[in-house]
């Protein structure tokens, strides 16, 4: 639509609300508060956040940085409504990334970008990363909130996260993988954030709506159900790294599946051997399995399939570091262990129950 010449024109007709950004600011400073910790006041409003690494505990800290985002998976909560928990997700793929190299998180910033903001929509989205970041133990110091017409249509949004961690120098994963450690596998709620392309297009192939009964969840919607979020592993990791020296690595299980997110984490000479009839799937993925005729191989490459975390342990502390883990979080299940290598980085045996 053009405007006659001459006509004054402002940021508003723009389609940008300052007023609008002022009141979501506002709006979640409470829940910026609720996520408090020591070394941060999470207080909002400044040019940046500030994080005070002595007041934290920290005598030689490494820092450990990470970024991410939810996806497609955004589509979801965009078509469906649903916005209380995405901020979950976004905040549990940056932090279990830092976990995984022995590092607890701090702080964490989010990027909100969208066509029109609308301040309810805003401020659900910030509750759910302010309880991502309760549930990780970490402040959210600062973010950015960028309203950008012509960019995002109609009610679009995306989120991205950078969240930062610390570990004490000379604790940092992986340390010390030998033949013979055990495997252990920390259940996923689902599919996470991770393959939500091919999820959209076999909810598409089904002809479902959002609303309609999930065919995998009594009780749930299918966009409730889709939009269950992802785990996030830190506090029950961090406890078993305070108490026990047998965590070796750690491998975050997001897209790639298995078979490229457990290499990652190995020396070239040693392989994972894992039994796939040992992994509890979920529902969820049988489904999608069944109705979008995924092969096999590409269900294990695209998404967690029921792993969000492998510990790769040693195996005379297997038992301790699995109950220590089952104590204050997901039981483990126990998938394999690490042989020498001889061709392939990983091994599978046995086939998903679907």
């Amino acid at each position: 639509m053009t405007t006659p010449p001459g006509t004054p024109l402002t940021y508003a007709a723009a389609g940008v609300d300052i007023d609008a950004g002022n009141a979501l600011v506002q709006r979640i400073k409470p829940l910026v508060r609720s996520t408090r910790r020591p070394g941060a006041d999470a207080e909002i409003g400044g040019f940046g956040g500030l994080f005070d690494l002595k007041a934290a505990g920290f005598v030689d800290p490494i820092l450990v940085a990470a970024n991410d985002g939810v996806g497609t998976k955004v589509k979801i909560a965009v078509e469906s409504g649903r916005h209380g928990t995405i901020g979950i997700d976004l905040v549990a793929m940056c932090v279990n990334d830092l976990v995984v190299q022995g590092a607890e998180p701090l702080f964490f910033l989010d990027y909100y970008a969208t066509g029109r903001l609308e301040l309810e929509e805003g401020a659900a989205i910030v509750s759910g990363i302010a309880e991502g970041c309760r549930q990780a133990g970490c402040a959210l110091i600062g973010g950015e909130t960028a309203e950008m017409p012509g960019l995002y249509a109609g009610r679009d949004y995306d989120l991205a996260g950078f969240a930062v961690g610390a570990a004490e120098r000379g604790r940092l994963l992986p340390q010390g993988v030998a033949a013979g450690d055990v495997l252990l596998g920390l259940p996923s709620s689902g599919v996470h954030s991770n393959g939500f392309s091919l999820v959209r297009r076999i909810v598409e192939r089904a002809a479902l709506g959002w609303n309609d009964p999930a065919p995998f969840a009594a009780g749930q919607s299918l966009g409730e159900a889709l939009l269950t979020p992802t785990v996030i592993y830190v506090r029950q990791l961090l406890s078993v790294l305070k108490q026990s020296d047998g965590l070796r690595a750690l491998a975050h299980i997001t897209g790639g599946g298995l078979p490229e997110n457990l290499p990652r984490v190995l020396p070239d000479h040693l392989a994972a051997a894992i039994d796939l009839d040992a992994v509890p799937v979920p529902p969820v993925f049988g489904w999608l399995a069944r109705t979008g005729a995924v092969p096999h191989d590409d269900l294990l490459r695209t998404f967690n399939c029921g792993i969000g975390m492998v510990a790769v342990v040693a195996a005379a502390q297997a038992d301790d570091v699995s109950a220590l883990l089952a104590a204050c979080g997901p039981t483990p299940v126990r998938l394999g262990h690490i042989e020498p290598r001889a061709g392939a980085s990983i091994r599978f045996r046995g086939a998903l129950a679907l």
